[in-house]
């Protein structure tokens, strides 16, 4: 059975930073680092707000974190008791990941006697704007305290700070704190309201930046004080009338009252939860390792709205820029499209709506069609620097080319409208200016095409792949068969286009018809000539990129014995291992794992065992990779340390929270798509025949059972696997019965 519950007994401050990743709670619109309520920007707390970004100065654009809400502290004689800077006789915090709750309770030894905190919070997954926290207090001795509370607008910024104009006040009985942005003059409006069990004199602090209760209280020995506090999110990008809607929030929730609220935010878990739940009988380690990914997931999925995506650490912080990468299209993507469809869809809608962007970019470097932003924030502006790595001897920015070089972006955003198309069985997306996207992409790889004077075949030169150790190569395998990928969805988007226009009789003019199959004729020219690396005929193994075979060869422990720093940059110009055979994380293994059916089983194996040895795993985005393949050559007790990594990216502390001198840490969204990707694909080997749903399962050897659920055409099935037989059942939900596939 799953616990369901994640707990940290005792206080260590020297790991409130990765437990703040580990506790978070969110609910799409803002994820709440798991810091405790009396935190300031010292201990790195955070309100992380999704889609809306500043930049200060000359640092790097990045979203916001909103003014803390949360904000709470104990005093007894004068005395502030509040962690890091007291002593606790006891500490505990715990998240209930099944239903997106974080809980505290600390005891304080004072003058007077004990007292004691807990607390209870959570982000509604009802109402996107409104966070909620109980505050209980416990004297154990007859006197005064008091509960200082309010809203804190010293916020922590990793370039900031973002707010160049801070105001706090009070309407009725609400206290407000609003943040005016540099860049777009943007306001960020959070306000408050509390109800309470106990009588209590008031007195309100204001300064620009924070405001906050003083509540004196008198205490009695053993009697429970009890404080709810309800705080509401906006943006001025929200819509026009924010500020209303705010005053209208915050008194709706306290009409409504905390324990009715949480019933309805638990209840709305729980329906993600009848879909997305993984069962595995077995394995209960696995099991709430993979249920706690997805519960990560659900956290920071833009259910508020039509068009956005997710960022690379979600709503953990600032960490990476906010940006979106290719992670959502490729990691997290098949997640929400097998168990919430409509998720996947904003998130793609999130790429067609900032096409313009990526024309914008591709025109800047002299390529037609579509090059989309490495790091993308709003519009499809690329975040990312040209400068994007600092040296750790020097303390000087290192000249990177992840914005310029990994061209492999626009494939994955071909690739995750495809997957859409093929899952769901629509063409609503294409339609809706996805068929555009692919046309572009297929443009933009087009004009890159590279054909020397004595050979026949199209290369693609000065690119970097997943690997990203190894910069500026030519003919990357993962690169050039993602761009064929594009080609051929190109191709076939312009024939269904071709099909319904016939059907209709429809007669367009001619220059559009001439233009159409240029296309066509261009993209069928890439598709035959484009050359794909193939498997040596000595050994099998595909070659990464050109030259491969010619660096260095090492292992990984060697490669950390060369650095002299441990913040070092293991890629670039210097990097200790941009000239040996070492490489960061899955590439042509992902190639291998996306187009596997090209390949014997054969082929598959003699790449894994190659490449694996040789792989860092210097991202959490590799493992998983390297995990479905494995399970694809038979070989599932190989792949399950691999999946468990993944699995337990944001369970485990002392992953890289490093690149030279850029903090990146944060939690690990593309590594938790990836353990459900091993697990249902993977492990459970499910795959389309024929428009068919099939398995083709390969279970761990302790693992008895394995059993989830998935939309396939618009239908929900379970799957149920055994050692022995596969059942794929649709599932009537209207009725709750269920019929054999």
């Amino acid at each position: 059975m799953i616990n369901w519950s994640i707990e940290e007994n005792g206080f260590n401050k020297e790991r409130a930073t990765g437990l703040g990743n580990k506790f978070l709670t969110g609910n799409g619109y803002m994820g709440i680092r798991g810091t405790l309520e009396e935190y300031k920007k010292e201990q790195l707390p955070a309100i992380n707000l999704s889609g809306i970004y500043d930049q200060a100065g000359e640092g790097w654009r990045e979203p916001l974190n909103a003014p803390n809400g949360l904000f709470t502290r104990l005093v007894v004689e004068g005395e502030e008791y509040i962690l890091p800077e007291k002593e606790c006789v006891s500490h505990n915090m715990s998240l209930d990941y099944r239903h997106g709750i974080f809980r505290r309770l600390t005891r304080f030894c004072t003058a007077k006697g004990d007292i004691v905190l807990e607390t209870e919070r959570f982000a509604s997954m009802k109402e996107k704007h409104l966070i909620c926290l109980k505050v209980k207090v416990t004297p154990f001795f007859e006197g005064d305290f008091e509960i200082i509370t309010g809203i804190d607008s010293d916020v922590w910024d990793i370039n900031g700070p973002h707010y160049e104009q801070l105001d706090s006040f009070q309407i009725q009985d609400s206290i407000f704190a609003s943040g005016i942005t540099h860049e777009c003059r943007e306001e960020v409006f959070v306000g408050e309201t509390i109800d309470s069990t106990f009588p209590f004199q008031e007195r309100i602090e204001y300064s620009q930046k924070y405001v906050i209760r003083h509540l004196s209280v008198k205490g009695k020995p053993g009697k429970e004080y009890c404080l709810h506090k309800y705080i509401s999110v906006y943006t001025s990008k929200d819509m026009k009338n924010y500020r209303e809607k705010a005053i209208r929030l915050l008194s709706a929730a306290k009409e409504k009252g905390f324990q009715k609220l949480i019933e309805e935010h638990m209840k709305i878990w729980e329906e993600k939860w009848k879909v997305s739940e993984v069962f595995i009988e077995g394995d209960d380690e696995a099991m709430e390792a993979l249920n706690y990914s997805l519960y990560h997931l659900h956290s920071i999925a833009p259910r508020h709205t039509k068009s956005l995506s997710i960022a690379a650490r979600g709503l953990s912080g600032q960490t990476y820029k906010g940006a979106v990468f290719w992670d959502t299209e490729m990691f997290m993507l098949d997640f929400f499209l097998f168990t919430e469809p409509e998720v996947a869809k904003t998130l793609l809608r999130y790429r067609i709506d900032t096409l313009s962007g990526a024309k914008k970019k591709a025109k800047h470097y002299g390529y037609e069609g579509a090059f989309y932003a490495w790091e993308s924030q709003e519009g499809g502006f690329d975040a990312c620097s040209d400068y994007n790595v600092t040296d750790v001897f020097t303390g000087r920015p290192m000249r990177t080319y992840f914005k310029d070089k990994q061209i492999h972006i626009s494939a994955a955003v071909a690739y995750g409208i495809m997957r859409y198309v093929e899952y769901t069985g629509k063409d609503d997306l294409l339609k809706e200016g996805g068929g555009e996207v692919i046309i572009e992409c297929a443009r933009f790889y087009y004009s890159l095409l590279v054909k020397r004077v004595n050979k026949e075949n199209y290369e693609l030169w000065d690119v970097i792949g997943p690997d990203e150790y190894h910069e500026r190569v030519n003919n990357n395998a993962y690169t050039n068969r993602m761009a064929k990928f594009t080609f051929d969805a190109a191709i076939k988007i312009l024939e269904m286009e071709e099909e319904f226009e016939a059907e209709a009789s429809k007669i367009e003019p001619d220059q559009k018809r001439r233009e159409k199959k240029v296309l066509l004729d261009n993209f069928r020219d890439g598709v035959k000539h484009l050359y794909i690396p193939q498997p040596n005929d000595e050994n099998g193994v595909i070659e990464q990129f050109d030259g491969y075979e010619q660096l260095e060869e090492a292992t990984v422990s060697e490669i950390k014995s060369r650095l002299l720093h441990e913040k070092e940059y293991w890629g670039g110009a210097y990097g200790v291992a941009s000239h040996t055979k070492i490489i960061k994380q899955a590439d042509v293994i992902t190639m291998l794992n996306l187009f596997s059916n090209e390949y014997d089983k054969e082929i598959l194996y003699k790449n894994w065992a190659y490449y694996e040895p040789r792989t860092e795993h210097g991202s959490s985005l590799s493992a998983c990779m390297y995990s479905m393949v494995a399970c694809k050559c038979s070989m599932a007790d190989k792949a399950y340390p691999l999946f468990l990594k993944s699995a337990r990216a944001d369970l485990e502390e002392g992953g890289k929270q490093w690149a030279g001198l850029v903090y990146i840490g944060g939690t690990h969204p593309a590594a938790a798509g990836g353990a459900y990707m091993t697990a249902v694909e993977g492990f459970g080997g499910i795959y389309i025949e024929n428009g068919v749903l099939k398995a083709k399962p390969d279970l761990p050897s302790h693992w008895t059972k394995l059993r989830f659920q998935i939309f396939y055409m618009g239908e929900l099935y379970q799957v149920t696997i055994t050692k022995k037989e596969v059942h794929i059942e649709k599932i009537k939900r209207e009725s709750n019965e269920k019929s054999d596939t």
